[in-house]
């Protein structure tokens, strides 16, 4: 068959039902061959950014691997912010190139090896993408195409998962491939360990503890180990923490859970975590936003037990050591470790003292507190991303953008079990949460997806609203507006003098009206000015079978309440409360001048 019809039935094959693409020169002989397979379909969309961003979201959500498609030269180039979405978030998707004929590009002569560019749209796609990319290669010769396309797949899928790129010159997409000349590539199995002694050790280091914390990272999900997990936690009555990227691992109202930790994280999740004298770390690579921007003072006094299956992440030698780690998959350690605590444990481990003081610290920083509610002009965003959580369903999936409203959303939301709730954590691209619902939305046959999104951020992929129209989904867009680059303007405000250079509409940056916008695009528009009947506004939108952009209005100087302000520890963050009731939380040795803490007798 020809190379074209062979890369449909590879994909058809790995279950792909839906590639997203936008059709060009390079790229025309693969997207005709779907005149030809009934069993796998396309998506045209408006920009090979919100292709990629739309690839990395269907992803997620599974069971389907996604794919994309684009010409050579800025149709590649253009998928870069989103592949790189996918590569720092650990998601597997297979993006197909097209590239000008292999005479025609600059490595096919000596001579002309040092030329730009020789074909029309040349560009060395793979280079590029290498540094976010699990594989990037460019086909070669006819009789390696097969295996290629194996080798990325399996290589996307395996180990830490990630995105992979194949660059096809269009002299090979027009051959023909022989079925009897396939090989297949075949990854390597991962061990399971059957030595149980570091095992033994970890429940050792537990029991003798006074004040364990479990945390839970975006590993889990992405491991797709989540069910073992849930077995796990139920051996152990501790406090348990999220970070963003694991924020729909558990049921905010779980009896143990405490909150979300980090530099935007809650108080009370930060001082659990800050007062530990062990953590066990499951899925999360303990970046800066989690620790702080000096990570020697993150869980100071606590032996950090970290889990993660990509070694580079265990050993970074930034300031924050490991006591003990496991560099595996989740689904191994929780196979294992289970082991060994149906053997050694005849109930559940308990640390009632220590789970009753994290727990008092939950109830006493809410979420939401009396005066968000009580705002009068404007929406108050904790209000607002409250009162959503409330409504929304169970089964309900979540996608959120970046920068202010992202950090109010995750702040503020109390996730139910059973949700989704995710953003591009590693990236954060501006324009990312609203094609990702659509991708989203495709991946669950047209399911309500719910996009938290900001007037800054939505303008970025604003063309997909054509997409949006034209496939007939019920995506809601909640348009976060405070008129600016909320998270910016904050920024500016502690380390720049209130110097609002491009974050403010006298100083460049403007929205356009989006009541006209959405007209023009055949989608309803709301706006939303208060808290008067909130809930009740919110519901019949929810519930219309429609796409719906609800244009929420912030107020322009609204700050992100609590923060880390830079060279401070996490339990510190801004507005600072005062000594005395910052060291009433202390059990650890604080790092405030003053150290009138509260002995360890008196809490253990």
């Amino acid at each position: 068959m020809l190379v074209s019809d062979y890369i449909l039935k590879f994909l058809e094959r790995k279950k792909v039902k839906e590639v997203f693409l936008i059709t060009g020169g390079a790229i025309a002989f693969v997207v005709d061959a779907f005149s030809r397979n009934k069993k796998i379909k396309y998506i045209s969309v408006a920009h090979e950014q919100a292709a990629a961003m739309m690839a990395d979201s269907y992803s997620r959500l599974g069971p389907n691997f996604a794919a994309t498609m684009v010409t050579s030269g800025p149709g590649a180039t253009n998928l870069l912010t989103g592949i790189a979405c996918s590569w720092f978030d650990s998601i597997p998707n297979i993006h197909i190139c097209g590239q000008v004929n292999t005479y025609e590009t600059s490595e096919f002569k000596k001579s002309t090896i040092n030329v730009r560019q020789v074909g029309f749209q040349e560009t060395d796609i793979v280079t590029m993408a290498k540094p976010i990319t699990k594989f990037a290669y460019r086909i070669k010769s006819l009789e390696e195409i097969p295996y290629i396309l194996d080798k990325a797949y399996n290589i996307s899928i395996s180990g830490r998962p990630g995105p992979v790129l194949i660059d096809i010159p269009m002299n090979f997409q027009r051959l023909k491939v022989k079925k009897s000349t396939l090989i297949s590539h075949k990854n390597k199995k991962i061990l399971k360990i059957h030595n149980l002694s570091k095992y033994n050790r970890l429940l050792h280091l537990i029991q003798k503890s006074t004040r364990p914390t479990i945390i839970l990272g975006g590993g889990i999900r992405i491991s797709n180990s989540l069910k073992k997990l849930e077995k796990i936690l139920k051996k152990f009555n501790i406090p348990i923490v999220n970070t963003w990227s694991g924020l729909d691992t558990i049921d905010y109202h779980n009896r143990k859970f405490i909150g979300t930790i980090g530099v935007y994280g809650n108080r009370a999740a930060n001082f659990t975590v800050q007062n530990s004298d062990l953590i066990l770390n499951l899925g999360s690579r303990l970046d800066t936003r989690i620790t702080g921007g000096k990570p020697n003072t993150f869980a100071r006094a606590a032996k950090i037990i970290s889990v993660d299956i990509d070694k580079n992440e265990l050993f970074k030698d930034r300031g924050l050591k490991n006591y003990l780690v496991f560099n595996t998959d989740l689904n191994v350690f929780f196979e294992n470790f289970q082991k060994v605590i149906s053997k050694k444990l005849k109930k559940p481990l308990s640390k009632k003292k220590w789970l009753s003081i994290t727990l008092k610290w939950k109830n006493k920083y809410p979420k939401v507190s009396a005066k968000d509610i009580k705002q009068k002009k404007f929406v108050n965003p904790y209000y607002f991303i409250g009162s959503l959580s409330e409504v929304l369903k169970s089964n309900d999936i979540i996608i959120a953008d970046d920068g202010a409203h992202l950090t109010w959303s995750v702040q503020a939301f109390k996730i139910k079990y059973g949700q989704r709730f995710f953003s591009a954590w590693g990236n954060s691209p501006m324009g990312y949460a609203f094609p990702a619902s659509i991708g989203a939305s495709l991946a669950k046959n047209k399911k309500r997806i719910i996009c938290l999104d900001g007037d800054g951020s939505i303008q970025m992929n604003l063309q997909e609203m054509h997409t949006l129209n034209k496939l007939k989904l019920p995506v809601k867009i909640f348009n976060m507006n405070n008129n600016g680059y909320g998270i910016i303007k904050q920024f500016q405000e502690i380390y720049l003098g209130k110097r609002y250079e491009a974050t403010i509409e006298s100083k460049g940056v403007s929205n356009p009206d989006f009541r006209k916008i959405c007209k023009a695009f055949n989608l309803k528009y709301v706006r939303i000015l208060d808290h008067k009947n909130l809930k009740d506004k919110l519901r019949p939108l929810l519930n219309s079978k429609d796409a719906v952009f609800i244009d929420v209005i912030i107020k322009p100087n609204q700050k992100i309440i609590p923060k880390l302000e830079f060279g401070r520890p996490i339990e510190d963050l801004s507005p600072r409360l005062s000594d005395r009731k910052f060291h009433e939380e202390m059990i650890v040795e604080s790092l405030r001048k003053s150290k009138q803490k509260l002995s360890l007798t008196e809490i253990n």
